[in-house]
């Protein structure tokens, strides 16, 4: 009787083999037989971390299914992009500074992965102050702000390890963690003292395995600014605890009082921070896709794994777009003054709007944004005995008004919702007055009576 027998060859030596060419020489017919008939099978499945992608924004609208009234123009109040109505367009300069860089031909190739080192210079001169000093090295150009979020959570964070959330907080966050096998935790801002954070609570959620805590100011989706004492006693919390900061500042300087805002990283003594930015908001062209990572690290703690670790992690694409690149220090630097203090104004103009037609609105609770884009509302549910939950009061809002809201669910914050303060004037005036019919068509209980804490 013959048994089958195996002859493997393996290039390298038999004690560390490197498996490159394996040849199989298989001896004896009945092996030859069998491998004949078997019939192969397909086994493609897809990917742990494509089952652990979790959108809670998308996972809540796409289930919605309530239809807008025909009788009335649909009004999107959900979607936190600044030029979807045309009303906000970027300033001239920043078109004039695309063209040039198209015209001179010199952006069509590859360019290294964090982006050239001209550009790079550009965003550390720009930002660059005596407290934060920083230079080309550290700063690694991106695809948007959410890349440079997704890279400084990836070097930062291994699966098993957990991150520290604002809630109510912008839900990339999530969405980015939980597909890296990294558990999210939350902490709670306050409503009541206009969203500040709860540092005792977030304190408290800080164990062993906490990788990093992310701060997002000015706030999507809050419109929150903190101010100047309360950063830095959020920094007193990552420095006794010993935990990096991942700083969100899309938004930065995007403020209705001039001089409210105070990026994260001057007021630092030891805390290292990684500082997302770009050009989407402030710029008003969220499609050029350009964003950064600001490596703030004086006293060393990071070291050179982080900074070879962003590096490595921007290599697996190929970089930003070469010809926003090449525009950036036109964009940055010629820009006038009035273009940004414009759009601030617009935008505070159609806040105060909302706020104030909405306080007088029986059930509905605002709170004053001071920056960003973004007002949130609260909804005093008791009020509203027919609808279960924010989503239900979001989906007959559309159904009867053909007013748009996302609700905070998508925000892990319900009862609330968040309105978009980048349409057009009189679209919001129109969108407060449905908004306030509705409340009054469902609304039940005395005449005035507001249970829940807000600022009125």
């Amino acid at each position: 009787m013959q048994t089958d027998s195996y002859i493997i060859q393996v290039n390298g030596s038999a004690a560390h083999p490197k498996v490159l060419d394996v040849l199989v020489n298989i001896q004896g017919t009945n092996t030859v037989e069998k491998f004949k008939n078997r019939k192969p099978r397909w086994a493609v499945r897809a990917s742990d971390m494509s089952k652990k992608t979790f959108n809670p924004i998308r996972a809540i609208v796409d289930t919605m299914t309530a239809k807008p009234n025909p009788a009335k123009q649909m009004i999107a109040l959900s979607i936190g992009d600044p030029t979807i109505f045309g009303n906000l367009p970027t300033d001239d300069e920043v078109t004039r500074a695309m063209k040039e860089a198209i015209d001179s031909q010199k952006y069509n190739g590859y360019a290294p992965s964090i982006g050239y080192q001209s550009s790079r210079e550009v965003i550390a001169k720009y930002y660059t102050c005596p407290e934060a000093p920083l230079e080309a090295k550290d700063i690694i150009l991106t695809s948007g702000c959410s890349q440079a979020i997704e890279l400084a959570l990836a070097v930062l964070a291994n699966p098993g390890q957990n991150i520290l959330v604002p809630r109510p907080g912008f839900s990339l966050y999530k969405t980015l963690a939980l597909s890296l096998g990294i558990e999210v935790k939350l902490y709670n801002l306050m409503p009541e003292k206009s969203w500040e954070i709860d540092l005792k609570h977030m304190e408290s959620i800080v164990d062993d395995k906490t990788a990093c805590i992310i701060i997002n100011n000015p706030s999507n989706p809050c419109g929150s600014v903190f101010n100047k004492k309360h950063l830095q006693k959020i920094l007193a919390v990552a420095s006794r605890q010993c935990v990096p900061i991942l700083a969100d500042e899309i938004y930065g300087e995007m403020v209705f009082e001039e001089g409210t805002f105070q990026y994260l990283a001057p007021l630092s003594t030891n805390v290292p921070i990684l500082s997302c930015g770009g050009l989407a908001k402030r710029w008003l062209v969220p499609g050029w896709r350009l964003g950064w990572i600001q490596i703030h690290d004086r006293k060393g703690i990071f070291g050179k794994e982080i900074r070879e670790g962003l590096v490595k992690l921007s290599q697996r694409i190929l970089g930003p777009c070469t010809i926003v690149q090449g525009a950036l220090e036109h964009i940055l630097n010629r820009t006038p003054r009035e273009f940004y203090v414009n759009t601030v104004n617009f935008i505070k103009s159609n806040a105060d709007l909302c706020y104030n037609a909405l306080s007088s609105v029986p059930g509905l609770c605002p709170v004053r944004p001071a920056g960003a884009m973004y007002l949130m509302v609260g909804i005093e549910m008791e009020h509203f005995p027919e609808f279960e939950s924010d989503v239900d009061f979001t989906e007959k809002m559309i159904s009867e008004q053909s007013v748009f809201c996302l609700p905070a669910k998508c925000f892990e914050y319900p009862n609330y919702f968040r309105i978009v303060l980048t349409v057009p004037e009189e679209m919001m005036l129109e969108a407060c007055s449905r908004m306030s019919e509705f409340c009054k068509q469902h609304y039940q209980g005395g005449e005035g009576s507001q249970d829940l804490e807000c600022d009125k």
